[in-house]
């Protein structure tokens, strides 16, 4: 990776993350940018590590800001860290970026930088792809996120949207180690009124996820949001762990030692699981924040939609 802070010449978007010349981006936006017809233009990453120090977000975004030919960037894994550096470098923020404290797309506008969470879109969007019609009202279940991070707090926010009417789980249970994290997400989920109860659990000691996993009811959903399996080794639950019965499984990440997964599949015969993977999450997150960083309109859906997933995966 060349020094992202020296000048871009050509239109360039940069992806923010801890490992990022290991993803699939790499070699699928170059068939995208081709595909879209986004002219001569890159993509570029960069790393800093878990909870790094502010004052390196903030550098990252000022050279974005003030570099004409940076359009903006995709940020994971850093979403609420970064925000949390860098809220006054942001002309605007939009509401839902603005309230939970969380940025995942830098792009500009009339010489504005904006920030935006797309996460509360694209992970919708990525569980409705699998998500059997109508299975909260159905099932009176429940939902495990384990991690409290932006990932978290945007697929809590999904699922209890009053559009969805009963369509909604029973409870949601947030488990992660780290007690603020908990707290803004349980200030945030109060402040929506939804009316669905949330428990918060501070999970620091191995194999304590496990007995929360346990105690929920059949057919609930659990999803590994921690980042364990791809931004660090490991899983949030022990090999011990016993998944719902006919419950659905969701791994965020695609890429990585992807232990959680490996779990959950151990059990999918079983247990009658549903088993997930992060990829079609991916594909909806990389497309919101292309079409916020170049200003063009990519459907969610439908036969264009399809060709870039299908273009995707041909390389994945």
């Amino acid at each position: 990776m060349k020094n992202p802070f020296q000048p871009a010449d050509k239109p360039t978007m940069y992806f923010v993350g801890v490992t990022t010349t290991k993803s699939s981006i790499n070699t699928i936006f170059p068939l995208w940018a081709e595909r879209l017809e986004l002219g001569a233009c890159e993509l570029e990453g960069i790393d800093f590590k878990l909870h790094d120090q502010p004052e390196l977000y903030r550098e990252a975004v000022e050279f974005i800001k003030g570099d004409p030919n940076s359009l903006g960037a995709l940020v994971t894994t850093h979403k609420i860290d970064l925000c949390n550096a860098c809220r006054d470098l942001f002309d605007a923020l939009d509401p839902l970026s603005d309230s939970m404290g969380e940025v995942s797309s830098i792009f500009k506008r009339g010489g504005e930088l904006r920030g935006r969470a797309v996460d509360p879109i694209s992970s919708g969007l990525a569980l409705e792809a699998f998500l059997p019609r109508e299975h909260w009202s159905i099932s009176k279940a429940e939902v495990c996120i384990l991690g409290a991070g932006g990932s978290a707090v945007a697929l809590s926010w999904y699922l209890v949207q009053l559009r969805h009417d009963a369509n909604r789980p029973a409870k949601i249970q947030v488990a992660d180690p780290n007690r603020p994290r908990l707290e803004h997400l349980r200030a945030l989920h109060a402040s929506w009124k939804s009316g669905v109860p949330l428990e918060c659990h501070v999970v620091d000691a191995p194999g304590a996820a496990d007995a929360i996993v346990e105690r929920l009811k059949p057919g609930s959903l659990v999803v590994n949001a921690t980042g364990l399996g791809k931004d660090a080794p490991g899983s949030p639950i022990t090999e011990d762990a016993e998944f719902p019965m006919n419950s659905l499984v969701w791994e965020f990440n695609y890429r990585g030692d992807l232990i959680f997964l490996r779990q959950a599949r151990a059990q999918q015969a079983t247990r009658n699981l549903t088993v997930e993977d992060g990829w079609i999450y991916f594909v909806h997150g990389w497309t919101r924040a292309i079409a916020d960083v170049f200003d063009v309109n990519i459907p969610t859906q439908g036969s264009d939609f399809d060709e870039l997933s299908r273009i995707a995966s041909s390389v994945r």
